[in-house]
């Protein structure tokens, strides 16, 4: 079970009734629950039996030199009726059954997983419960215990398939609709906490969509359901005894449950598990972009009326956003006939796109909703021919102090020769470079640095000093109070809105 440290468990919530007023000598009556069951007795009795513990085994190869005299065993000499040499001489007798050298032993790790095929004999728990193993064993709700195969791994999102071979009569359990679920409602949870085989907890969903910085694509459920370490990857249920979703990560300084668990959604979840069965690995969609948040200050900078979409920071060379004509710079609103309204939703709803499939895209542009058609390509193929654009961001050595620029809060020179040699930068980069950032700036509060190559700003290209005191002026007079930077950093391509400083307007406009 991983900790954020993390797990994932179910929720109980309690939801009471208002009381009536009543007079002061009176008791007030005890509230009563609405809508909550009585027992969760049956819905255990009907699901534990599709509940199994899993069980994983590495080998781990450790030196160990049993030579005597030889390194890393000294040569021991007891005093003759030392209480010591007994157990010396026994463990010296003992030492060639291991035979010296290198040793294999087996590292062990316990969660939970469920059964979603009993023909077939599916089971699905957490990538990180099997993951690197060399054996895998499953206990079924009988304490039978029987091997299993690996069927496939998805580390983006911590899936695993495993496939059991057995006469054993399986149950199995469905999967529901996550989306249809909301905050407040009951779920229940059963796994195998601190391996003590099968446990039943019960609680509500706290909150749903929860980024927990686990992988591109999060969007947990969150429960306050007790989850403990050996509950990863145990189903958690709604009333109709579905799967609406799989945990995988607490919240816990302690190690223990504090009641926040994480839980993969199944609607997230499903295709995935889908895939590894037929492919034996993932084939997600991709775009062939790469994007960021979508600020107050950005979209004023760009016309958009509100911060929604995803900003295209990057256009990956050969992948399908660039045969479509996209840019950086351009603001995804709806792909495929789905709003993008925050940056996090779009590598999801992409991911889940058919390869090769033809998808609409909305986005903005040079203040104006456009639209493209755009190919759908594969996220693993791409991977592995090396398409993917680089995220190093590396942090560079201040040089001269350059020109100030006020507005901007900040120093910047031209890309002499000078300059790229001074800060490592490429040399078909082109722009301006900052060379020195003003305590307290916006350009500081956005985590601009000397080094930093400003390539464009509002989205024209700037080559000098000039270029750039031209536009943020013409920007300043027209009452905007930001400029969008294109900024390089060693590479890395992002957009950066700053804030232009109010306290010296009258010296820009002289200059």
């Amino acid at each position: 079970m991983r900790t954020m440290n993390l797990f994932f468990p179910l929720l109980i919530v309690l939801s009471f009734a208002v009381p009536q007023i009543v007079s002061a000598q009176e008791p007030a009556p005890a509230p009563t629950m609405n809508n909550a069951p009585s027992s969760f007795a049956d819905l255990a009795e009907r699901l534990t039996p599709a509940v199994v513990n899993v069980s994983s085994t590495a080998r781990v190869e450790t030196d160990f030199e049993l030579d005597e005299g030889a390194p890393g065993m000294p040569d021991f000499q007891f005093p003759e009726g030392s209480p010591f040499q007994d157990f010396f001489e026994e463990f010296m007798d003992r030492r060639d059954q291991f035979g010296g050298g290198r040793r294999a032993l087996p590292a062990a790790s316990l969660g939970s997983g469920f059964i979603i095929d009993a023909e077939n004999g599916y089971i699905v728990t957490n990538n990180h419960v099997v993951k690197d193993a060399d054996e895998v064993r499953i206990t079924l709700h009988d304490d039978s215990t029987i091997d299993a195969e690996i069927i496939g791994r998805d580390e983006k999102i911590d899936i695993a398939v495993l496939k059991v071979e057995t006469d054993k009569e399986l149950t199995a359990v469905p999967f529901g609709n996550s989306s249809d679920m909301r905050v407040g409602d009951w779920v229940v949870a059963i796994g195998n906490p601190f391996g003590l085989g099968g446990t039943v907890t019960a609680g509500i969903v706290s909150a749903r969509q929860r980024d927990i910085n686990s992988g591109p694509y999060d969007d947990y459920i969150q429960t306050d359901a007790s989850i403990n370490r050996g509950n990863s990857g145990g189903p958690m249920f709604n009333l109709n005894g579905e799967v609406i979703g799989i945990n995988t990560a607490i919240f816990s300084p302690s190690g223990g449950s504090v009641g926040i668990g994480f839980a993969i959604p199944s609607n997230l979840s499903k295709p995935v598990i889908d895939q590894l069965i037929k492919f034996g690995r993932t084939k997600r969609g991709w775009l062939g972009v790469r994007i960021q948040t979508v600020t107050d200050e950005i979209a004023d900078s760009l016309g958009l009326d509100s911060a929604r979409g995803a900003l295209v920071a990057d256009v990956t060379p050969g992948g399908p956003a660039e045969k479509a004509k996209f840019e950086s710079g351009d603001i995804i609103l709806e792909f495929d006939g789905k709003p993008i309204d925050t940056m996090r939703e779009l590598p999801r709803i992409v991911a889940e796109t058919d390869i090769e499939k033809e998808v609409t895209v909305k986005y903005w542009r040079d203040g104006k909703e456009r639209t493209a058609k755009v190919s759908i390509g594969e996220l693993e193929k791409a991977e592995e021919d090396g398409l993917l654009a680089s995220n190093d961001n590396g942090p560079s050595e201040a040089g001269d102090k350059g020109s100030a620029v006020e507005k901007l809060g900040m120093n910047i020179a031209p890309l002499t020769n000078a300059n790229r040699e001074r800060f490592n930068i490429s040399d078909d980069t082109n722009g301006v470079v900052i060379t020195e950032i003003k305590r307290g700036s916006a350009a500081e509060e956005e985590g601009l640095s000397p080094g930093d190559v400003i390539e464009e700003i509002n989205q024209q290209s700037v080559e000098s000093v000039k270029d750039v005191r031209e536009i943020v002026k013409k920007v300043d007079s027209r009452g905007k109070s930001s400029v969008l930077l294109l900024i390089n950093r060693e590479g890395d391509v992002r957009f950066t809105a700053v804030k232009l400083a109010e306290d010296d307007k009258k010296k820009d406009e002289d200059e």
